[in-house]
């Protein structure tokens, strides 16, 4: 079967229906009973029944277009997935920005002095085991043959899977985490090799109060990954806003309880509550899902043995990609104490843009592509991921420019009172500038990456992400010592960038082409736009500085003014340049 499926990959795809939009779910409009006749032709010639969800999925005639695709009006029947993309990117920048308010609270008590570089190791190790063997791991595992399941009718069968699962990674899980809360002494001081003293006896306590988090992450990954294949994105978009709100609470209403640095112990026992928040909400949620948790442990059946072979390079590639963040901080360590808390307030920052819009593209259209995969529909895989790609450079590439400009007045306006002084801000702004280069390669590599796992070929991004650690080794150490702060994230852009490209390279041979063609033809109007953005923000911004002064009101209104002046230029400049994904967006806007 695999052999068939990679002749019928690399071979001449069948002739092309209407492109598809994943952020309206627009197809050109079709009578039903002609497309379940089609439907019912095209069973008929692989000789293998595959159930189609009519509701979402119209099964539409396949005419060759003679033209560039222009986009049809919005319909009403088929914007579900666009519906679904704009509540998550709407719920998400809710999120984030409670995460910008948990981190200002945070600096505000806590600088980038030492404690909180303490937190930041100690935080990121259960993160880095959690993306091995938690949500995002087995998320990309699960969902594909999930859904395949219910494509197949086997609803039974994709119950037991998930049920057996749901125990599987409680249990593992659970076994790491007494394992390294007693080993956490002489594991620790690895992730940490620039610290010592007080400062890595807190990182290690810290890392202790912290890891019990990676059992709750794994439920909560298998349970996301069962809402999401029935295209539920809901409460996995609002729970990490209640996370960062919980969080606030704990934090403020326990800080006054400890003393000197132990003070930061507040801090992690809100993460720790937060985290049980987090679980509950899409738990919560399973009820609206036709999903019921069976006593069934049977891990020795087919479907549980795929997952976890899907998961292995699954794992080991998503888990490369947190190492990178990590690697920041351990390289951050030999810079010094504050490097690691500075990376890490300046990332949280880049977060923003990145988790409001590409990682919600990403994860909406992530089940869209494992069905497209299941039914072998390659032609509608490829268009739907490389519409995503652009929207993705529409979004990110206007955010980048914003950065690279302000990054200053950002970083003070967020962070700088309390505990967090004007030197601190000018380290934070630093990385934060450099980290403005990867944000829309970063984008792209997410969408490439979840393609690859959507045709269950995991392996592809395992070996790009090794590639890409070992970029990041080389070129971390080599600019850290000059460049310092900066040169540490300079080497993450430079390995995030030659992923990118390796991916494109592949995934290109892969599906027949990718439509870069068109791709490199946005990218250029839209970086046409980013600069007229970028130009007239930071005049706006400047000229307001100067007139207003530094007071909070007043680098509001002059940053506020800023970006407002600034987007609207670029928002201008992309419907005077005809850029296609901008006039999908405004139909799904003016539409919700």
């Amino acid at each position: 079967m695999t052999e068939r499926r990679d002749d019928e990959l690399r071979g001449k795809p069948p002739t092309p229906p209407e492109p598809f939009d994943p952020s309206t779910q627009e197809f050109q409009a079709v009578n039903p009973d002609e497309g379940r006749e089609l439907e019912a032709e095209q069973i008929e010639r692989r000789h293998e029944a595959v159930s189609m969800d009519t509701s979402t999925f119209m099964a539409i005639p396949a005419p060759t277009p003679t033209t560039p695709f222009v986009p049809p009006d919005f319909d009403e029947r088929e914007g579900r997935l666009g519906r679904s993309t704009a509540f998550f990117s709407i719920a998400t920048a809710f999120s984030r920005v409670a995460g910008l308010v948990r981190e200002i609270v945070a600096a505000s008590y806590f600088g980038i002095t030492g404690p909180m570089s303490a937190f930041t190791i100690a935080f990121q190790v259960p993160n880095l085991v959690r993306s091995l063997f938690a949500d995002a791991a087995i998320q990309a595992a699960f969902v594909p043959v999930f859904t395949e399941e219910l494509e197949k009718g086997n609803k039974r069968e994709a119950f037991r899977l998930a049920s057996t699962l749901i125990y599987l990674v409680t249990l593992v899980l659970g076994a790491i985490t007494a394992l390294f809360i007693l080993l956490a002494p002489v594991v620790t001081p690895i992730f940490a090799p620039g610290f010592s003293g007080e400062i890595l006896d807190l990182t290690v306590t810290l890392s202790q109060i912290l890891f019990p988090i990676l059992i709750l992450l794994g439920a909560t990954g298998m349970v996301v990954g069962v809402l999401n294949s029935y295209d539920r994105f809901a409460a996995f978009a609002i729970s990490p806003f209640f996370w960062n709100v919980v969080i606030i609470l704990v934090l403020v209403l326990l800080e006054p309880a400890f003393h000197g640095n132990d003070r930061i112990y507040a801090y992690a026992i809100g993460v720790l509550v937060g985290t049980v928040v987090q679980l509950a909400i899409p738990a919560w949620d399973l009820r609206n899902t036709p999903f019921r948790l069976t006593r069934d442990f049977d891990w020795h059946i087919p479907e549980v043995r795929k997952v976890l072979l899907l998961m292995l390079p699954v794992t080991l590639s998503l888990g490369l990609i947190n190492f990178d963040l990590l690697l920041n901080s351990i390289v951050g360590t030999l810079v010094s104490n504050e490097a690691p808390a500075a990376i890490d307030k300046a990332f949280r920052i880049y977060m923003l843009p990145q988790g409001i819009f590409s990682v919600a593209v990403a994860t909406v259209t992530f089940p869209t592509l494992a069905r497209f995969a299941a039914r072998q529909e390659w032609v509608n895989l490829r268009a739907t991921m490389a519409n995503g790609m652009r929207q993705i450079l529409l979004l990110l590439i206007p955010a980048a420019a914003a950065i690279l400009v302000l990054s200053v007045p950002m970083t003070r306006l967020i962070y700088q009172r309390g505990e967090f002084d004007a030197a601190q801000t000018h380290l934070v702004a630093q990385a934060l500038f450099w980290f403005a280069f990867s944000l829309p390669f970063n984008g792209l590599y997410l969408m490439l990456t979840r393609t690859f796992f959507s045709l269950q070929r995991p392996w592809i991004p395992t070996v790009v992400a090794g590639s890409n650690l070992v970029v990041d080794i080389i070129f971390s150490f080599a600019l850290y010592s000059p460049f310092g702060v900066g040169g540490v994230v300079a080497a993450t852009v430079i390995a995030t960038v030659s992923s990118v490209v390796a991916e494109v390279v592949i995934l290109r041979r892969q599906l027949v082409g990718l439509e870069l063609g068109r791709l490199m033809e946005t990218a250029a109007r839209v970086l046409v736009a980013a600069g007229l953005l970028a130009g007239v923000s930071y005049l706006v911004w400047a000229g307001l500085d100067d007139a207003l002064g530094r007071s909070t009101i007043a680098q509001i209104v002059s940053l506020g003014a800023a970006l407002a002046a600034g987007f609207a230029t670029y928002f201008g400049a992309v419907l005077a340049l005809r850029v296609p994904e901008a006039r999908q967006i405004m139909r799904l806007a003016r539409h919700i």
